[in-house]
């Protein structure tokens, strides 16, 4: 259990590095820079150089343009988010969110890992902020691939989570 929030941690540090070193070089594919977003933030970018698709837009799914609109606060030296009414209503509910798998534990199956809206295209970047990612916990484990999934769980909106995650789903199961 240690060893995957201090992941979680190492990822978090390389977003400091990966925000210095692309300013103003990065864009994401659902418009965050057109709203003044710094890179580390928002939905992630999606390479153009990357050899995985990008998310198809799917009606089933929460949009991740949707939980990538939360703006933060500075409370005690610690970056807190604010969430809308839309993404609060979400808390404690049944939901499906689409992403792609970023396993926090060895081996081919995952009972936990982290959801993004974006690829991985770099084992030491974070390919967006907090409010791309939805850390996963589910039933039955679910085979690693690179390809984009689907799952469905008790969806929880996290005010002020230790690890500096906004979202966390519980008893996942992996749909079509």
């Amino acid at each position: 259990m240690g060893a995957v929030w201090l992941t979680i941690g190492v990822l978090f540090v390389a977003l400091g590095a990966q925000m210095a070193f692309a300013q103003t070089q990065l864009s994401s594919p659902l418009g965050n820079e057109a709203k003044g977003a710094a890179a580390g933030t928002g939905a992630g970018v999606h390479s153009p150089n990357s050899p995985i698709a990008p998310l198809v837009e799917r009606a089933d799914v929460l949009p991740w343009s949707l939980l990538t609109d939360v703006k933060s606060k500075t409370v005690k030296n610690r970056i807190l988010p604010v969430y809308g009414p839309e993404i609060t209503a979400l808390n404690q509910k049944s939901q499906r969110v689409q992403g792609f798998m970023m396993p926090l534990d060895p081996g081919e199956k995952q009972k936990r890992f982290l959801l993004s809206s974006v690829p991985l295209t770099c084992s030491f970047c974070l390919p967006g902020g907090p409010e791309s990612l939805v850390e996963v916990t589910t039933k039955t484990p679910v085979k690693y691939t690179l390809e984009p999934v689907v799952v469905e769980g008790k969806f929880l909106v996290l005010a002020d989570d230790p690890y500096g995650m906004y979202y966390r789903m519980t008893e996942a199961v992996a749909v079509k």
